[in-house]
């Protein structure tokens, strides 16, 4: 026994050493391995930049390497939605976290107070350097941001005006481009090296009236771009829907919209204005030997329109590859996380239309991809919303989310963990009318397969609204329920609520519908189940 007590000691003298090692050593431990940086957030939105217009998406329309570039490292999210598709309210929503009702900015006629919780002030004084260049669209002044130079309004798209931190100056040039250009300089030039950023690059484009850049005009004039199979959709069963005033038949102007006989070259200096002359000048005589009338005028807005409109996302794509690039020369891509969206949705003629508001696909719909260093690749297809963005952003840097914000973090699924628990329906709701295109206001439901939605009057009276083209019109009351099964039907030709076979599901919907109005503070709104 005691050969065995002292053979064992030298082994028990070792185990004593090692467990003490981590205790004796902590101070050389941390030199060895310095702090993990925080990330910085570069955000790239687009205005009115449809999904379907973005290659990595598959729909085949045209070509975006830089965007697809980080699809290519990051996710794209295939079922990411926005909150209300119009862009000032979306844009509302991105910064707080919230819906449009909890926000107070519920159409374009609102000005958003700034002095509300916003994710940009709360990275803030977390640490963050924080910037915004382009398009702002909220009516008062940015505020949680060390730099803003933005357009006014929706901006031009040639030589546009922007406010320089308070200085109002003209910038020659294209709008993209100088976008772009701004977001480098402040990251070259004016950025606190020492600390994390979060820059906010914002294009006008493609927004209407879809102004390409020179370089762009005519890239796809000799693509016969595809109709879409509902283009000449008769809104039957939707009474909503066949009410609007954005048909691009009827609707979208060969003058404002198509440049045939507009002038939009008085920004223009005359290089610019040569070259675009010379171009839509060649397709105003066209269109004026042609003589074109009914479906062949249809169809020849409907390609002109997309011409002109993929010739915008031509710039945006460029101007993410050019600002990539520097992050990437400048060894910062791999310690930043890049977003890549749109403020909502729009139409590529599907029902025949241009615009966004509804809360069908087209415009419910978002394009969403991220790319986060180390994070996983490949599609998600969970129910994200923009609301989302705020608390992933404050989650990313280790701030603590606030309570009141509506939206879920992002960031488990960045990082490809396994959730087990995530909502299973989303919440829309569009406050706007009477104004431009008419869409009545609405608020809705949808879920991984069917979509409810709830066309209402609230008696605001019909007045003369800037833009709407039949005040008549404008006056009918609509107040009907939409039901979508997006499995059997996801172009949402067909509304099946009140149809045999469709009283369960619609309990379910409307059950949903109601606990998302209650968890979101709008329980004005809420309709009784049995309600026909």
């Amino acid at each position: 026994m005691m050969f065995l007590e002292n053979s064992l000691r030298p082994l028990r003298r070792i185990s004593e050493i090692l467990l003490l090692a981590p205790l004796l050593l902590p101070a050389c431990k941390q030199e060895e391995t310095p702090p993990e940086e925080p990330l910085n957030i570069f955000f790239i939105m687009s205005d009115d930049h449809s999904y379907q217009t973005i290659s990595a998406y598959g729909h085949g329309l045209n070509h975006t390497p830089n965007i697809d570039r980080i699809a290519r490292d990051g996710i794209v999210f295939t079922r990411s939605f926005v909150a209300n598709s119009l862009s000032g309210p979306s844009r509302a929503c991105l910064l707080t976290g919230k819906h449009s009702l909890a926000n107070g900015f519920t159409d374009n006629a609102t000005i958003f107070d700034g002095s509300q919780q916003t994710f940009p002030k709360l990275l803030r004084q977390a640490g963050y350097q924080t910037a915004i260049v382009g398009k702002w669209h909220l009516g008062s002044v940015p505020q949680g941001f060390d730099y803003w130079n933005i357009l006014i309004g929706q901006g031009q798209y040639y030589s546009p005006t922007f406010i320089d931190n308070g200085d109002t100056t003209v910038i020659q040039g294209y709008a993209t481009q100088i976008t772009a250009d701004l977001a480098i300089n402040w990251l070259e030039t004016l950025r606190d090296k020492e600390k994390p950023f979060m820059l906010m690059m914002h294009n006008k484009a493609p927004h209407r009236t879809w102004m390409p850049d020179i370089e762009d005009l005519g890239t796809y004039d000799r693509e016969d771009i595809p109709l879409p199979a509902n283009f000449y959709d008769d809104y039957r069963g939707r009474e909503a829907a066949s009410l609007q005033e954005m048909r691009i038949d009827k609707d979208m102007r060969p003058d404002y919209d198509l440049k045939i006989g507009f002038d939009w070259t008085t920004r223009m200096n005359p290089n610019q204005r040569e070259a675009w002359n010379n171009y839509y000048g060649r397709i105003e005589e066209e269109f004026n030997a042609a003589d074109l009338k009914d479906n062949d005028l249809a169809e020849w807005k409907y390609q002109r329109y997309m011409r002109d409109y993929l010739g915008c996302i031509n710039s945006v794509d460029r101007n993410v590859g050019r600002v990539l690039d520097w992050l990437e020369a400048n060894g910062l891509l791999e310690n930043t996380l890049v977003i890549y969206t749109s403020d909502q949705g729009f139409y590529m003629g599907e029902h025949g239309w241009f615009d966004k508001r509804f809360m069908y696909e087209e415009s419910f719909r978002t394009p969403l991809i991220i790319r986060m260093p180390g994070g996983r690749k490949g599609t998600a297809d969970k129910l994200v919303q923009n609301i989302d963005l705020a608390p992933t952003f404050l989650d990313i840097a280790g701030v603590s989310v606030p309570e009141d914000m509506h939206g879920t973090s992002l960031l488990p699924l960045l990082e490809g963990k396994k959730v087990r628990r995530w909502r299973d329906a989303l919440y829309y709701h569009y406050h706007e009318f009477p104004a431009e295109h008419t869409v009545r206001k609405h608020f809705g439901v949808r879920d991984g397969r069917y979509k409810l939605i709830r066309f209402y009057d609230d008696g605001t009276p019909p007045g003369n609204r800037r833009g709407i083209k039949d005040p008549e019109k404008a006056k009918v009351t609509v107040n009907a329920w939409e039901l979508y099964d997006l499995e059997k039907d996801p172009s949402e030709m067909h509304n099946v609520y009140g149809q045999p076979g469709t009283r369960r599901i619609t309990r379910i919907m409307k059950r949903k519908l109601s606990k998302l109005q209650e968890q979101y503070g709008e329980e004005s709104f809420h309709i009784e189940e049995d309600e026909q």
